[in-house]
C-alpha cells in the first residue's frame, strides 16, 4: 500500500504533530491558570476540582505546525486558517468567560461562511443507496453552513467527559485517512488535514485521558468540529467521501447526542442552548458505569460506526442496509430505557418523594 502524501510519510506527520501537541499542551495548561480559563465544578460537572480548560491551543498550535510543514498555500487553506482561527479565538474567550450563545452562534455563521464562500469549500449532491440529489448554488452553500455550524456544535455538545470529543475526533481522523489509503486518494488537503489532526488530537490526549490533566475547552471542540466538518466537505471535492452518508455515520454518537439534546429541551420547553445533565455519556454513568468504562463503550460504539462507513466505501450500498436497520434498533432502545429525550415515569416518582 501507499503511504506517502505529498512526498511525506504519513506516519511521519501523525509522530511530528504529536509530539508537538505533547510539547504544547504543558505550556497551554500554564497560560489557562495564568488567565484565568478554568472549569470549576459545579452541580452539572463530573469533575470534583477545577481543571485548565484551554487545550484546545495546543491543538490549534499543533495543527499549524503541521500545516506549516506540510500544507499548501491556497484559498481553501487560507479560508480554513482564517474560519479555525475565529473558532478558536471565540472558544478562548468563552474559556475565561462564558459568552452568550447568540454571540458565539454569530462568529460560527461567519467563520462557517468564510469558508464556504471564499474557500468555495462546499457540497452540491447527496448519494446515498441508490438515491441521488443535487442542489443549485444557493442551497448548496447553506447546506453546507449549516452542516459546518452543525457539526461544530455537535463536538461542543458532547465534550462532557474527560477524553470524550477528543476520542470521537481522533477515530474520525484515523477512520477518513484509512478510506483514503483503501482508495487510494492520498493526495487531497482533506486527507493531510485528517492526518495532522490526528497526531495534534492523540497527542491532547495523553493528558485528557481519564482523569484529565487538562480539558480542551470550547477552543478546542469549536475547533475540532469546525475541522471535521470542512475535511467532509473537502472529501466531496476529491472523492474520498463519495457520500455525506460517510462522515454522518462516523458522528452517529455526537449528531445523535445534539439531536436529542435538541429535542429534550424543547419538549421541556427551554432554549436548546440550556445545559443539562441528560447527554448520552451521563446516561452510561447514570448505569453505574465509571467515566473512564463510559468513555470506552462510546469509543467502541464510535468504531463500530466508522467499520460501517469503510464497508460502505469497499463494498455494496445496499448490503449494508442491514447494519443501519440493526443501529436504528439500537438507538431507539436507547431513547426508550434511558432519560436521554424524557424523563421516565419511575424517575419521576423518585424525585416526587
Amino acid at each position: 500500500m501507499n503511504y506517502i502524501v505529498n512526498g511525506h510519510n504519513i506516519f511521519v506527520i501523525i509522530l511530528i504533530t504529536f509530539m508537538a501537541s505533547l510539547i504544547l499542551v504543558p505550556i497551554s495548561k500554564k497560560i489557562a491558570y495564568h488567565i484565568g480559563a478554568l472549569d470549576i465544578p459545579n452541580e452539572r460537572k463530573v469533575h470534583k476540582k477545577a481543571i485548565p480548560r484551554l487545550g484546545g491551543l495546543a491543538i490549534f498550535g499543533s495543527f499549524l505546525l503541521g500545516y506549516i510543514l506540510y500544507g499548501e498555500i491556497t484559498s481553501q487553506m487560507l479560508s480554513i486558517l482564517i474560519g479555525s482561527f475565529l473558532m478558536l479565538l471565540v472558544g478562548i474567550f468563552d474559556d475565561i468567560k462564558p459568552i452568550k450563545a447568540r454571540y458565539k452562534f454569530l462568529v460560527q455563521l461567519i467563520a462557517s461562511l468564510i469558508v464556504v464562500l471564499y474557500g468555495q469549500i462546499y457540497f452540491n449532491e447527496i448519494t446515498f443507496l441508490g438515491i441521488h440529489l443535487e442542489f443549485n448554488m444557493l442551497i448548496s452553500y447553506m447546506l453546507s453552513t449549516f452542516f459546518i455550524v452543525a457539526i461544530s456544535n455537535a463536538i461542543n455538545f458532547i465534550d462532557g467527559l474527560d477524553g470524550l470529543a477528543g476520542g470521537i475526533s481522533a477515530i474520525y481522523f484515523l477512520t477518513i485517512g484509512i478510506i483514503a489509503i483503501i482508495l487510494n486518494k492520498l493526495g487531497g488537503l482533506d486527507i493531510i488535514l485528517s492526518l495532522i489532526m490526528l497526531g495534534a488530537t492523540l497527542g491532547f490526549l495523553v493528558f485528557n485521558f481519564p482523569p484529565a490533566k487538562i480539558f480542551m475547552g470550547d477552543s478546542g471542540s469549536l475547533f475540532l468540529g469546525f475541522i471535521i466538518a470542512v475535511i467532509s466537505l473537502l472529501g466531496f471535492k476529491v472523492a474520498t467521501l463519495t457520500s455525506l452518508v460517510i462522515p454522518i455515520t462516523i458522528l452517529a454518537i455526537p449528531i445523535f447526542d445534539t439531536l436529542m439534546a435538541i429535542l429534550r429541551r424543547i419538549l421541556k420547553g427551554e432554549s436548546i442552548s440550556t445545559p443539562d445533565k441528560e447527554h448520552f455519556h451521563h446516561q452510561l454513568l447514570k448505569l453505574k458505569f465509571s467515566p473512564k468504562i463510559s468513555i470506552i463503550i462510546i469509543y467502541l460504539i464510535s468504531i463500530i460506526f466508522s467499520v460501517i462507513s469503510i464497508v460502505y466505501v469497499v463494498g455494496n450500498a445496499k448490503e449494508i442496509i442491514f447494519l443501519y436497520l440493526i443501529v436504528m434498533i439500537i438507538i431507539i432502545i436507547i431513547i426508550l430505557k434511558t432519560d436521554i429525550l424524557y424523563v421516565h415515569h419511575k424517575d419521576q416518582k423518585k424525585e416526587n418523594k
